[in-house]
């Protein structure tokens, strides 16, 4: 049977285009009710006999047994091991990766992430104290494939903000472990790691069991069962995000080689079979030509099934009025990923308002910034980039208010304070304010 990668096609002038595009975007979040309870059942039981549960559901889920959860602990030696004995070219792609993804999370915590202060003109000091967490737990998945850059986008942050210890969590079915993994965590400084995966990892970072050390907040991405056991135990720990299928939205005006802009979409339709993949052009023409070389390419594909499926079902090519149009269309639909494919980016940049990260020119394939550009790949999915940004040194903070009120300052604060806290109705608030002013 011949696969076919069959996007919708779609045009902004048709009368029913609203409806067409809101069917093409809409997703089921709904987990599976067995997932959830299954979920429940592990958070709780990990909750209650900590390491002991731990070591049967790794045990059951990955048919790896151990003794002891320490027996599931890399050490340092295992993973500068794995970091040295990497073929040259990997170690070399390894270390430049990691090396441009620090320097930007540096850049980062210098622009957004540092304490200030000022005082006003009656001595009053009034600022933010900016401080790493404690201690942060990184998932990593593992199983059908091996994620060496999330890694280094959950890790390399979260030591940038001064972390002093990052737990990495990975899967390892059946014991094998990923040396370009274990490698990522020797360059990214992580402090411990073990081969634990889904819920159950989840719910020992936040938990805490007599070996895994609770954590503040917990980071990186899973599969069904690490996103609902995130959901259940936030506001035990942080998290960064629920993510949702990964996503691709293409601006093109039609001077990139098609073939090019037929790639891209590819790169996210592999995936999975959810993953969506959007172009958007008002030259009917080359959306044309880059369906064409869809086709053409689909064949050369060792993930060709899934791409067609990704495609077939959430993808769509869309003729637009214009790039101006199709930069408001963008903003509606607020793609985790958002290409430029234009000779004129920074013309339709300054157009675009939600998206969470944006790539611009046609050299700025998609895939680097996932591996190598610097800026994190972790981005906010299913529209919630109109609200959420990417993964970042912040996430690895938090901030403290500072206030320190002058005496003089108090007589002119302590009064607004008073009248607004008998507005309230709360007496002791007021008094509190009052005892600070100066007898007249």
């Amino acid at each position: 049977m011949k696969l076919i990668a069959d996007p919708a096609r779609l045009s902004s002038a048709s009368g029913t285009f609203e409806q067409e595009l809101a069917a093409r975007l809409h997703w089921s979040s709904a987990q599976d009710a067995a997932i959830e309870q299954r979920v429940a059942d592990i958070l709780a039981d990990v909750q209650q006999r900590g390491d002991a549960a731990v070591l049967e559901t790794t045990a059951r889920f990955d048919r790896l047994t151990a003794a002891s959860v320490a027996e599931l602990e890399l050490t340092q030696a295992e993973l500068k091991s794995a970091h040295d004995s990497l073929p040259t070219v990997q170690r070399d792609a390894l270390a430049a990766a990691a090396d441009r993804v620090r320097r930007y999370h540096a850049a980062q915590k210098k622009a957004c992430g540092e304490s200030w202060s000022y005082r006003d003109e009656d001595g009053t000091l009034l600022g933010q104290k900016v401080t790493p967490l404690d201690r942060v737990g990184i998932y990593v998945p593992g199983g059908k494939a091996a994620y060496p850059s999330s890694v280094l986008m959950n890790a390399i942050p979260a030591q940038v903000a001064g972390v002093p210890e990052i737990i990495m969590m990975v899967p390892t079915p059946g014991g094998e472990k990923n040396p370009l993994v274990l490698a990522a965590a020797y360059l990214a400084g992580v402090t411990r790691g073990f081969t634990i995966g889904g819920a159950q990892a989840v719910a020992a970072l936040a938990y805490g069991t007599a070996t895994v050390p609770k954590v503040d907040k917990i980071t990186g991405p899973g599969n069904a069962y690490v996103a609902s056991a995130k959901k259940r135990v936030f506001g035990q720990v942080g998290i960064d995000m629920i993510a949702g299928p990964s996503e691709i939205l293409v601006l093109a005006d039609g001077t990139t080689p098609p073939d090019w802009v037929a790639m891209d979409l590819f790169s996210q339709a592999e995936h999975d079979e959810l993953a969506q993949s959007i172009l958007l052009c008002p030259d009917a023409d080359y959306i044309a030509q880059v369906a064409q070389a869809m086709h053409r390419l689909l064949p050369e594909m060792p993930r060709a099934e899934i791409i067609a499926a990704s495609l077939s079902g959430r993808g769509a090519l869309i003729h637009t009025r214009s790039m101006q149009e199709a930069c408001e269309i963008s903003n509606r639909i607020a793609p985790e990923h958002l290409e430029i494919s234009s000779r004129e980016p920074h013309r339709w940049e300054p157009l675009l308002r939600h998206a969470g990260a944006i790539f611009m020119g046609a050299y700025t394939t998609e895939s680097l910034g996932d591996y190598c550009a610097g800026p994190n790949h972790v981005l906010p999915t299913s529209g919630t980039a109109r609200f959420s940004s990417p993964l970042g040194v912040y996430d690895f903070q938090k901030r403290t208010s500072l206030i320190e009120v002058s005496e003089q300052g108090a007589q002119v604060l302590s009064r607004i304070a008073s009248v607004l806290a008998h507005g309230e109705g709360l007496q002791a608030h007021a008094r509190a304010a009052e005892m600070r002013l100066k007898s007249s």
